[in-house]
């Protein structure tokens, strides 16, 4: 049988980013690979009474087909949880969705022709680059440095390409650098944007776990004419396990977004909805996300502590405030050669190439330190160490 597969579908097999994380799920390796939250943070008894009181108190309505946008319980809860991040909305802004990677999915699918033009910064978060390539997206990557993208290059190549379709930016502790954009540039990006009327597309699934420098107000707090739309996820603060984002945007847009989503999945689990409303409900979430970020500063510290020990003193890193990952750039190095010779020392990491919407950069890779504890990275990193020094030489 032969199957005539759509554009949307990869002309290869191959998957870089599934043969990299094979190679890494070997028990013996030490992964920095993977973006996993830490798993002994989940809150699992929180959870579990949750989930009795919600089938003592809805048993059949959690087990029912459900609204589109969401159980309005848990979008109500949004609401507090977006103003505690200074976004004022409401709940009919606000779509429940299975996972903010669908999110990304459903609003390429809104925006995206075959041929169109999305601006990212580069390198960015490689799923998010699949997808809208998937789409048909020429993608348009502009540089950044340790304060995010470089809004001066962003102005110019929002001039170059005025047919661009919108912008899409991680400004908290972004993947795969694990930089924060600064303040000055998230007002320039605004503006750049405003200017130009193009959407601005800003992904946020790790801002709430911040463990170092000040709060900093999100793109959408500083949109001032419905160009921002917001994702966010529950995977980094509870568990990517429940499959639950959202989308923050102007009311027309989400009339548009609950079509979409009514075509993929109907909606998102009702179950997973409502067990989150109560989890949210009967727990200070604020004190469970400052036991995430605590452990993950620790984490963060130790590996950038080693990192500095054990690499040559010509590797660049990055200095993240939050989230869960480390960028490393090592000059004059094969990516590709490095992360063989890890693996021959029971190491891994993701190559840099992965990430990059245009022209990679050699030499850089993305660390994980959230899923380790301090043992494996001790030794992880003195092992990646060994490895550098043997391509070097």
């Amino acid at each position: 049988m032969t199957f005539k597969y759509s554009n949307s579908v990869p002309k290869s097999n191959e998957n870089a980013t599934a043969d990299i994380l094979k190679a890494a799920s070997d028990p013996k390796v030490i992964s920095f690979a993977g973006g996993l939250p830490a798993a002994e943070l989940f809150p699992v008894e929180q959870m579990k009474a949750a989930s009795d009181k919600i089938f003592d108190l809805y048993g059949q309505e959690v087990l029912q087909y459900a609204s589109t946008l969401g159980y309005l319980g848990l979008r109500k809860e949004i609401v507090k949880m977006m103003k505690e991040r200074a976004v004022e909305t409401s709940v009919d802004n606000i779509a429940v969705t299975t996972g903010s990677q669908q999110a990304i999915d459903l609003v390429a699918r809104m925006l995206i022709n075959p041929g169109d033009v999305v601006i990212t910064e580069d390198p960015t978060y490689l799923a998010a680059i699949d997808v809208f390539k998937s789409y048909g997206a020429e993608m348009v990557g502009v540089p950044m440095d340790e304060d995010g993208i470089k809004t001066d290059a962003l102005a110019e190549t929002v001039k170059k390409y005025p047919e661009a379709k919108f912008i899409y930016t991680i400004p908290n502790f972004q993947n795969p650098t694990g930089r924060t954009m600064a303040i000055e540039r998230r007002k320039e990006l605004i503006k750049i944007a405003n200017e130009a009327d193009l959407p601005v597309l800003e992904d946020d699934p790790y801002g709430a776990i911040r463990y170092a420098g000040e709060f900093l107000p999100s793109l959408k707090h500083l949109d001032t004419e419905g160009q921002v739309i917001y994702l966010s996820s529950f995977s980094k603060i509870l568990a990517p396990g429940m499959r639950l984002g959202w989308i923050v945007a102007s009311q027309d847009f989400m009339a548009k977004f609950a079509l979409l989503e009514q075509n993929a999945d109907l909606h998102a689990d009702n179950l997973a909805q409502y067990v989150v409303a109560q989890f949210l409900q009967d727990v200070d979430v604020t004190e469970h996300i400052k036991k995430i970020t605590d452990v993950y500063e620790h984490r963060a510290t130790l590996m950038l502590q080693e990192i500095d020990k054990q690499f040559p003193k010509n590797v660049h890193h990055s200095i993240p405030q939050g989230g869960m990952f480390i960028w490393v750039e090592v000059p004059g190095v094969d990516t590709k050669q490095l992360f063989d010779e890890c693996i021959k020392h029971d190491v891994a990491f993701v190559p840099g190439s992965a990430f990059f919407a245009n022209e990679e950069q050699p030499g850089t890779f993305r660390m994980n330190f959230s899923n380790m504890n301090d043992e494996q990275i001790v030794e992880g990193v003195k092992r990646m160490g060994a490895a550098i020094k043997a391509v070097q030489n």
